[in-house]
């Protein structure tokens, strides 16, 4: 049986090497490489919130956070072509 997940948790988790680079890995998987200024202000923002706006951190820097509307979104009278 499986451990039930937080409501908030959308799978991203992250990891910092001891050159400054930085991880970020969504169910185990590298999704993204942070690295300089870049990664000293996720880890700085990540420091500041808690761990719902990390989760949503992570999925606005991976692009995975587009869930749920794209086919309504593609019918709207702005996005059609033609």
């Amino acid at each position: 049986m499986r451990p039930e997940r937080d409501e908030h948790d959308l799978g991203f988790s992250w990891r910092a090497r001891k050159n400054g680079v930085v991880e970020v890995l969504h169910h185990g998987r590298l999704a993204a490489t942070l690295r300089g200024m870049e990664a000293a202000d996720f880890l700085a923002e990540l420091e500041a919130g808690s761990v719902q706006d990390a989760q949503q951190l992570m999925a606005r820097i991976t692009g995975n956070y587009k869930r749920g509307n794209e086919r309504q979104a593609s019918q709207h009278p702005r996005n059609r072509r033609g």
